[in-house]
């Protein structure tokens, strides 16, 4: 007797720690589901859907060489898209559609649970038609997130690049902005900078404190079993608040 074909998908996210995370959430909400290939940008996911053609693909919005929204569009309803995205005006405008779904980052399991139940219910039908959809997202993008800090050091100004930055730490009324080599001071609320940064890129992992997930060596558990960061570049660690620690449960 035959065994019926198990489903398929490709993820891509150029992110590895997030990359892992939703591998994780997928095997706990869809055991069933085969994750043939995982792509670091939008060229190798184009490359890897043509050539093993997976039922679903995962599409991390912001990826290098091309966007998760160009690949959507190059794929033409090749397979069922599912947005992979740190933004939530995107992914309500996705969602309000109907026409295709998403996850917010970090990946909860709940989110993922609704995700699978419709991807079920719709693996055999064929995937939906995303033109409108894809032009209002590429409407949407166009603003952007902060790329530069214009911060204090000493008596002098200096502007720096935000992909520079490996944590932000609220210090009184200031905010300071840590680097591999230095630290400045800027005007800013924790909340009001975390409002401007790349959701994508930058995570709030304390009440005072934002990270940079490139910028992370690894992440260990301390003696009460909470995560604590490990950087690339400073000696110092980095404590997750219980707050906060639930974004790296599936890691």
């Amino acid at each position: 007797m035959t065994q019926p074909k198990r489903p398929s998908a490709l993820i891509a996210e150029d992110e590895p720690m997030l990359r892992a995370q939703l591998r994780t959430r997928l095997a706990q909400a869809w055991p069933e589901l085969a994750v043939v290939a995982e792509a670091e940008n939008g060229e190798q996911a184009l490359a890897l859907q043509r050539e093993l053609e997976p039922d679903i693909a995962f599409l991390d919005i912001r990826m290098p060489v091309k966007s998760g929204l160009e690949v959507a569009e190059e794929l033409g309803g090749a397979c069922h898209v599912v947005f992979v995205t740190a933004y939530d005006q995107y992914a309500v405008a996705a969602f309000e559609q109907g026409a295709v779904d998403y996850v917010l980052k970090p990946v909860m399991a709940e989110r993922m649970s609704k995700v699978v139940e419709r991807l079920k219910q719709r693996l055999d039908r064929a995937p939906a038609d995303l033109t409108t959809l894809l032009s209002q997202l590429n409407a949407r993008e166009t603003g952007g997130p902060l790329r530069w800090i214009k911060a204090s050091l000493g008596p002098s100004m200096r502007l720096i690049p935000v992909d520079e930055v490996v944590y932000f730490h609220a210090e009184d009324k200031y905010t300071k902005v840590v680097t591999a080599d230095g630290e400045a001071l800027i005007r800013k609320t924790i909340k009001d900078l975390f409002d401007e940064l790349d959701g994508e890129q930058f995570w709030q992992v304390h009440r005072g404190t934002i990270v940079n997930l490139r910028a992370i060596s690894r992440v260990d558990r301390d003696y009460r079993d909470q995560p604590l960061i490990l950087l690339k570049a400073r000696p110092e660690k980095l404590t997750v608040s219980r707050t906060f620690a639930h974004l790296f449960k599936a890691m």
